[in-house]
């Protein structure tokens, strides 16, 4: 069978990575969560207090990360290492929910992640989520989707993913933290969030998981067969 590259953008919390994860699961697909390598970044960052205006000191940050993604057995899932170390609790923090859009904006954070996961889908059968897939990573994707929800219903959504994880954060609190997110996600100079003009619009909002994942499915068939 043929297989195709599918590039999965949008808003924060709206189920991106989720719906990533069981499309290549259902696909035979790889999963690659390029938010949890931003993340990554983010957490190297500030445990070594590095200066994000320093452009010498970002790029000598940079030469010293490396990220790679292991599957769990035990978890039946594929967790985010940093350096060796797993990290994927700590990645879905507040405290680097609250950082990682402005060290994802940095140009040459940008550079070298978008490197990195270019080389990850150059074989297509790849399922790839973030900000910017569509538009610079796989502009050539075969399926590219755009997911939006409400700014309620994405904090929601996020507020009981770290509730679960025994954070416990006020709804106002991750509001503002997404429409900070979403500011500067869509303003920044590198590679902004846009829509492009091949993307199909997928908003989730009214949606059960097991609905926009069967979306994206049937999308994704039509595409395969049409190769």
């Amino acid at each position: 069978m043929n297989k195709i590259n599918i590039a999965i953008d949008g808003l924060s919390g709206c189920g991106k990575s989720s719906t990533a994860k069981a499309v290549a699961k259902t696909l035979g697909y790889k999963f690659i969560d390029t938010g949890a390598m931003y993340r990554s970044v983010t957490l190297y960052m500030l445990d070594h207090q590095v200066d994000l205006h320093d452009s010498a000191q970002v790029n000598a940050a940079l030469e010293n990360i490396k990220i790679d993604f292991q599957y769990n057995p035990d978890t039946q899932k594929n967790e985010t290492f940093l350096n060796e170390q797993n990290v994927e609790e700590e990645i879905r923090s507040m405290r680097v929910a609250g950082h990682v859009s402005e060290v994802a904006a940095i140009k040459e954070v940008r550079v070298a992640m978008v490197r990195q996961q270019q080389q990850m889908g150059k074989d297509s059968g790849v399922v790839m989520d973030g900000r910017d897939i569509g538009s610079v990573v796989f502009p050539d994707a075969e399926l590219k989707v755009f997911m939006t929800a409400s700014t309620e219903v994405r904090a929601r959504r996020r507020q009981a993913e770290l509730a679960e994880k025994g954070q416990h954060v006020e709804l106002n609190e991750v509001i503002n933290n997404l429409e900070e997110r979403d500011r500067i996600d869509s303003t920044r100079k590198e590679s902004p969030l846009i829509k492009v003009e091949d993307a199909v619009e997928i908003d989730t909002s009214d949606l059960k998981f097991e609905d926009q994942v069967q979306k994206v499915l049937d999308l994704a068939q039509q595409r395969i067969e049409a190769e």
